[in-house]
């Protein structure tokens, strides 16, 4: 349940959704996967990309209301043309329904076109996982990932989400961008004055860099090299390539390019944990389990599974009010 203040502010940017033409139950999917990236310390998916969708609304880039197909290609496999929807509509859409084929089958399959930038993976997954269900979630992105090899931009940040119930226990879910940082991040330093981590980018001369502003004019780096890159690949191939969404580079940015829609794609996949063992409950506990009772090294106190800190996080967070740094306030109260 959230706070006075922060409910307030959910019901702010509701009404900001609603005022660029988006319905009432729009509006509350976008406004409630906002502030949920807030509340788990994700404030670069969060309030900061707020005048973002809105100016792309405003430019009609974005339809605030679309007429969404889904069409169905076996029992198990539908396929979502978006029409250039807000992303956050046609991924909630879509995660509902995979939880919906998985519930009946087994297995279910989704795949999304003609969408936009959803926010955060995790946000779905989670849906999954509290219906019981594991979960993959991939989205492609705008270029900001250069190829390994390459000295120029061409994948996104291409987050990797992966979801699992955990019985008597925090959710399961990894949500990682195949970048050393996420681009978001690197907006929401240069949006509110902050350094990001050497390492993480290279400014248009190909040197590294600390500064957002440079980063963002440059190509941000893999995880890993060669395998980072790979995974951006592989990532753009299952929700570009497999949909009919952009790829390959052509996804539009959403804050810099305003020559069309962005043409996001998405894939989600749902599994009954029980589809080939029967104590599934069991063996997740009993691997994570092992895990946590490894020897730690020095200052660690316990060894935390994907999604412990994200609660940890959401539950300190639920208690304080969201902080609201100048710039993105004076967007808010613009808007």
């Amino acid at each position: 349940m959230l706070n006075k203040n922060n409910k307030k502010l959910y019901l702010k940017v509701l009404n900001i959704f609603k005022k660029h033409s988006l319905s009432h139950k729009d509006s509350k999917v976008c406004a409630s996967a906002i502030i949920n990236a807030e509340l788990v310390g994700s404030s670069s998916h969060g309030l900061s990309r707020l005048k973002m969708y809105c100016d792309r609304i405003k430019k009609k880039l974005i339809n605030p209301k679309p007429k969404i197909r889904i069409k169905k290609i076996s029992q198990s496999v539908r396929h979502i043309d978006a029409n250039n929807s807000i992303g956050f509509v046609s991924a909630d859409l879509g995660i509902k329904e995979v939880i919906k084929i998985a519930k009946k089958t087994g297995v279910g399959i989704v795949g999304i076109k003609n969408s936009g930038h959803y926010g955060l993976s995790s946000f779905y997954a989670e849906q999954a996982v509290k219906k019981g269900l594991v979960v993959f979630c991939f989205t492609n992105a705008p270029p900001a990932l250069a190829p390994y090899g390459a000295k120029k931009s061409l994948f996104g940040t291409n987050p990797i989400c992966f979801g699992t119930p955990v019985s008597k226990g925090v959710p399961f879910i990894l949500d990682a961008s195949v970048s050393v940082i996420n681009r978001g991040k690197i907006r929401f330093a240069a949006k509110t004055g902050k350094k990001i981590t050497l390492g993480s980018a290279l400014d248009k001369y190909g040197k590294p860099t600390t500064d957002p502003m440079k980063a963002l004019k440059g190509v941000q780096l893999p995880i890993s090299g060669f395998k980072g890159s790979g995974l951006a690949w592989m990532v753009d191939i299952l929700s570009g390539v497999m949909t009919g969404a952009s790829h390959g580079g052509k996804a539009k940015d959403p804050f810099d390019d305003f020559s069309g829609p962005q043409n996001i794609g998405h894939l989600f996949i749902a599994l009954k944990p029980n589809l080939f063992v029967s104590n599934y409950a069991t063996r997740i506990l009993e691997n994570i389990k092992n895990v946590k009772k490894l020897p730690k090294v020095k200052g660690v106190t316990e060894i935390l599974y994907p999604g412990q800190n994200r609660m940890k996080r959401y539950k300190f967070n639920m208690k304080k009010n969201i902080r609201i740094p100048k710039s993105i306030s004076d967007d808010l109260n613009n808007l």
